[in-house]
């Protein structure tokens, strides 16, 4: 489907419209001498949490122990993410390594 240049403009005016109404809410809702609500601040410390867990469950769903690779480059590379963030703590480079070394085993190794 061909968009013409003004649809396009108004698409790309919209989005960034969207981003910043969504980056810039918290500090209107929430200015910085105005006291946080007590259920905002518990989101704030479970939500980051909550999120990682049900990515990792959304990532490991359709994994197969049945048929080949029999779910081998998941589990290294879980293994891996851990060994980093326990060695490193740093949560970039666990993520990033796990990525690339996943993408690495199913590219090359397993295929």
């Amino acid at each position: 489907m061909n968009y013409t240049t003004i649809e396009l403009i108004l698409f790309f005016a919209l989005i960034t419209l969207g981003t910043i109404i969504t980056r810039a809410l918290p500090f209107i809702i929430f200015p910085e001498k105005k006291e946080i609500p007590k259920y905002v601040k518990y989101l704030a410390d479970v939500l980051p949490f909550t999120i990682i867990g049900l990515l990792v469950i959304y990532c490991l769903k359709d994994i197969s122990f049945i048929s080949y690779p029999h779910a081998l480059p998941e589990f290294i590379s879980i293994l891996v993410i851990l060994g980093l963030h326990l060695w490193r703590k740093n949560t970039l480079l666990s993520i990033g390594g796990g990525t690339i070394l996943y993408m690495i085993l199913i590219q090359y190794i397993f295929k």
